[in-house]
C-alpha cells in the first residue's frame, strides 16, 4: 500500500474521494477546526499582549508574525493530522504511549494555564463592555462566562462550530481599524522584513510573549480534538490509520484550512501590533495591561470609531475563545483519564467531560471577584504559556513521528521539519529570556 505523500506543504495527495465517496466539497465549506483554533489564538489575552508589543516598541516585533506563520501551519497540521490519523486526541495519544507523570503534568498545567487565561478575557470582556455602555464590568464579566458554558453545554457541536465559525468574522474589526488610522507603509515593509533586534531582558520577554500567546499549548488540543469530533461526526468516516484510502481528500482539507486559519491569526495579530504602533507606541503610550486599556487609550489618539471597533472585538474574540480554552482544558482531562470527551454528546452522557468545562470556566470567573488581578497575570500567562508549550510540543512531535502511533501516515519530509524548527525556536526564545533574568 503506498501512502499519501506525508510532506503536505510540498504537493498535495492524488485526486480522491471523501469518506462519503463523493468529490471534495468546496473550500469554505473545508474550514472548520483549523480556521476555529486559529481565530481563537487572537483572544483577549492575546490582543493585550500584541498591544502591548505595539506600544512598547512600534514596529519592533511587526517581522515575529512573519517567522510564526510558518510555524503555526507546520505544529498545528501536526496536531490536526494526529487527531484524524488515530481517531484520538493529543491527551489520549500522550495517554497510550507515554509515561503517566508526563501526560498528569503537561494536562495539569494546561488546565491552570487555561483558566488563567479564561479569567483574564472574561474580565476584559467585561471591561470592554463597561467603556461601551456602562455599568459593572465584574457582572458582565460572569454573565459573558455563563453564557458561554450554557452554549457550549446545550448546543450539540454541529451547530456549535457553525456559531463559533461566525464568530470568527469579529476579528476583522482589528483589520478594518487600521483604515481609520494612518500608516507610514514604507517605514513598516522596512521594519517587517529587515527586522533591528534587541537583545535585551524587555525585547527578548516580549518575544516569548508573542510566541507564547501565538504558538499556545491549547491550541494543539483543541484542534486535534476537533479533528476526532469531525470524525465521529460523519458516518462513513474513520480515521485514517484505518482508511487510509480516504486520507487525500482529509489531508488537502486539513492543510487548506490551517493555512487559512493561522493566515488569519496572524494577520490580526499584525494588524493589532500595527495599530497600536502608529497610535500609542507614537504618542508615547508605553504600558498596556489589558486589552480595555488598549481600546481605552485608542480613543484620544484614532478616535471614536477606532474605539469602538476595538472594544467590540475584544468581546466577539472573548466570545469565541473561551469555549476553546474551556473546551481544550475539558479534552486534556478526559483524553488523560480516558472519560468520554465529546461536544455533541448530552451532558447526562459525558457528566465528567462537561464538569470540566463548568469547572475552568466558573473558576475563570470567580477569579474576577477576588482580589486577584487577572488583567495584571494576562500578559504573563502568555509568558508561562510559551515555556509549557515546549515540552508539550516535543512530546507531540515525537509521537506524530511514530509508526505505531501514525501508521503509514507518520509525519515526514518539510511537515516534520517545520514541526521541530518550531520546538527549536521556541526553545531558544525561552532560554534566551532566562538567560536576561538576574
Amino acid at each position: 500500500m503506498n501512502a499519501p505523500d506525508s510532506s503536505l506543504l510540498k504537493q498535495d495527495p492524488p485526486p480522491d474521494t471523501g469518506a462519503d465517496g463523493k468529490a471534495d466539497a468546496s473550500w469554505l465549506a473545508k474550514l472548520g477546526p483549523g480556521l476555529v483554533t486559529g481565530a481563537a489564538d487572537d483572544d483577549p489575552s492575546g490582543i493585550a499582549t500584541y498591544s502591548q508589543a505595539g506600544a512598547q516598541f512600534g514596529f519592533g516585533l511587526l517581522w515575529s508574525m512573519l517567522l510564526t506563520y510558518p510555524l503555526m501551519v507546520g505544529i498545528q497540521m501536526v496536531s490536526a493530522r494526529m487527531g484524524r490519523v488515530t481517531g484520538h486526541g493529543l491527551a489520549s495519544n500522550i495517554r497510550l504511549h507515554c509515561p503517566a507523570a508526563l501526560l498528569y503534568a503537561v494536562v495539569g498545567l494546561l488546565l491552570v494555564a487555561n483558566t488563567i487565561n479564561i479569567a483574564a478575557d472574561v474580565a476584559a470582556m467585561g471591561q470592554a463592555l463597561r467603556l461601551l455602555a456602562g455599568g459593572p464590568a465584574p457582572l458582565y464579566a460572569a454573565g459573558f462566562g455563563l453564557l458561554s458554558l450554557l452554549l457550549q453545554i446545550f448546543v450539540p457541536y454541529t451547530r456549535y462550530v457553525t456559531l463559533l465559525k461566525w464568530l470568527t468574522l469579529a476579528l476583522l474589526a482589528y483589520v478594518a481599524t487600521l483604515l481609520v488610522v494612518r500608516v507610514p507603509w514604507g517605514e513598516v515593509l522596512r521594519a517587517t522584513v529587515l527586522p533591528r533586534v534587541r537583545w535585551n531582558r524587555d525585547y527578548l520577554t516580549t518575544i516569548v510573549a508573542v510566541f507564547g500567546t501565538t504558538v499556545s499549548p491549547y491550541l494543539f488540543f483543541w484542534q486535534s480534538s476537533q479533528e476526532v469530533e469531525e470524525l465521529r461526526a460523519d458516518p462513513d468516516a474513520q480515521p485514517l490509520k484505518r482508511a487510509p484510502q480516504q486520507a487525500g481528500t482529509q489531508l488537502r482539507r486539513i492543510k487548506l484550512d490551517t493555512l487559512v486559519g493561522m493566515g488569519f491569526s496572524n494577520l490580526v495579530a499584525f494588524c493589532i501590533i500595527l495599530t497600536t504602533a502608529v497610535t500609542l507606541h507614537a504618542h508615547g503610550v508605553r504600558e498596556i495591561t489589558s486589552s480595555a486599556q488598549a481600546a481605552s487609550a485608542l480613543r484620544p489618539v484614532a478616535g471614536e470609531f477606532a474605539f469602538l471597533l476595538f472594544s467590540v472585538g475584544i468581546i466577539g474574540t472573548g466570545l469565541l475563545a473561551i469555549p476553546v480554552l474551556a473546551g481544550s482544558a475539558a479534552y486534556a482531562v478526559a483524553g488523560a483519564l480516558g472519560w468520554k470527551s465529546s461536544l455533541e454528546a448530552a451532558p447526562s452522557a459525558a457528566r465528567k467531560f462537561y464538569g470540566i468545562i463548568a469547572a475552568a470556566t466558573l473558576a475563570g470567573v470567580a477569579i474576577g471577584w477576588v482580589e486577584v488581578d487577572p488583567i495584571k497575570a494576562l500578559y504573563w500567562s502568555a509568558v508561562i504559556n510559551g515555556v509549557i508549550a515546549v515540552p508539550v510540543m516535543a512530546v507531540m512531535m515525537l509521537l506524530a513521528g511514530r509508526r505505531k502511533v501514525m501508521g503509514e501516515l507518520a509525519v515526514a519530509g518539510v511537515l516534520k521539519a517545520l514541526g521541530w524548527l518550531c520546538t527549536g525556536l521556541m526553545a531558544l526564545a525561552v532560554v534566551a529570556m532566562l538567560a536576561t533574568i538576574g
